[in-house]
């Protein structure tokens, strides 16, 4: 059924409970697709659904107005998460007016084909629908060209696209409703693997938005949760843009015949014994995501492989193009690595890095399965890595 957000604003999104991968990475949650419908004397629905929820969202649209009375589809996002169900929206609709970004008409065009009836919009012009006025915020790249946000002020609710959301499926729509814990955990899991690489952006558009000087009561993201109390995600946005780390390392590695394996859990064993968190993630065992969530806030990422046809195990090398993707910063990296007649990962693996400009602080190679005096090895690169970090 349609939730109450505020006097007026109604969610009326999609549970997809099922749902596990989402263009790239694993949501062992589920999620939603959030929209929001804002009634007064005009009518507006903020985005819509993933193709094939259409008919979950225009049932809960029914519970509040005829569909046919909208006067107003907004698309905050051109993403097909975001806009799959617009067709639908449109044609229950009847005649309603769609507003985006310049960049959002030009992506819904190329998708849908340009058939409606646009409204283009930018920073600070405003939407009237009676005693509620609507603002749109630009925030592009955040995190495609057409994103905005949509604010409505006489309620301080900001409808914030893509930003501030978790992966989630759940019958609670609002952060009272479950564990902090969770909450933290999606949440860090989303911003890791989706707005990583737009850390500076983030901290810019941030202070954007308080120039603008509009109170936030609410913030209801197009994925996950609501947020009653939205410094919360706001705190946590402020600290991963600025790059923060704790004394945690990451040691993330696959293994053929088990010789990575050993050194893997013996350089965790030096770190351990210095104090700090470790984590061990092996890539065949835990999703690249789920890695990518560990490494979000550690200052030491160590990576090992065993060298297949001169070079880096696949697993690794699909990993590595993943993360270096999301840009991480601040954290200093380590390698380790076994080999037969030839090595090649180690070397491989420390080019790719250092060609994106990353610190490589020591590197360990081992011929065919470490002996013990190379598992003492092992235990020291750990002690030293881990007697790094800050």
């Amino acid at each position: 059924m349609s939730v109450k957000v505020a006097d007026g604003i109604y969610w009326v999104g999609a549970i997809d409970w099922n749902i596990r991968d989402f263009h790239g990475y694993i949501t062992h949650r589920g999620t939603t697709y959030n929209a929001y419908l804002v009634v007064d004397e005009k009518i507006a629905l903020v985005d819509t659904v993933k193709h094939g929820f259409a008919d979950e969202m225009l049932a809960r649209v029914k519970e509040i107005v005829d569909p046919g009375r909208i006067d107003f589809v907004i698309s905050n996002h051109v993403e097909p998460d975001h806009s799959g169900s617009l067709n639908e929206a449109m044609a229950a609709a009847g005649n309603a007016e769609l507003i985006a970004s310049e960049k959002g008409k030009e992506g819904l065009s190329r998708y849908y084909g340009g058939k409606w009836r646009f409204r283009t919009v930018k920073t600070g012009d405003e939407l009237s629908l009676g005693r509620k006025k609507l603002m749109f915020i630009m925030t592009p790249m955040l995190h495609w060209p057409d994103s905005m946000m949509t604010y409505v002020k006489a309620d301080r609710v900001l409808l914030s696209n893509d930003a501030f959301g978790q992966h989630i499926a759940s019958s609670q729509r609002f952060d009272s409703e479950l564990p902090a814990a969770v909450l933290e955990d999606a949440a860090t899991d989303y911003y890791a693997n989706i707005l990583m690489p737009l850390g500076q952006l983030v901290a810019k558009k941030l202070e954007e938005v308080a120039k603008l000087n509009i109170g936030i009561d609410t913030i209801a993201p197009s994925h996950g949760i609501i947020w009653k109390t939205p410094g919360t995600i706001i705190g946590y946005y402020s600290r991963w843009a600025g790059a923060g780390t704790k004394k945690k390392v990451v040691i993330v590695y696959d293994t053929m015949w088990q010789s990575t394996d050993m050194m893997a859990k013996s350089i965790a064993k030096g770190a351990i014994e210095t104090g700090v968190e470790v984590k061990l993630m092996h890539l065949r065992s835990n999703p690249w995501s789920d890695a990518v969530k560990e490494i979000l806030d550690a200052s030491a990422v160590i990576v090992g492989s065993p060298t297949l046809n001169n070079t880096m195990y696949p697993t690794v090398g699909g990993f590595l193009t993943y993360v270096m993707g999301l840009k991480p910063k601040g954290k200093m990296w380590g390698i380790f690595g076994s080999y037969g007649w030839g090595g090649g990962a180690v070397k491989a693996i420390k080019d790719e890095l250092e060609k994106e400009n990353h610190r490589v602080v020591e590197t360990l190679d081992v011929r065919f399965r470490p002996d013990g005096n190379e598992i003492g090895r092992c235990i020291e690169m750990g002690r030293r890595i881990a007697s790094q970090v800050g």
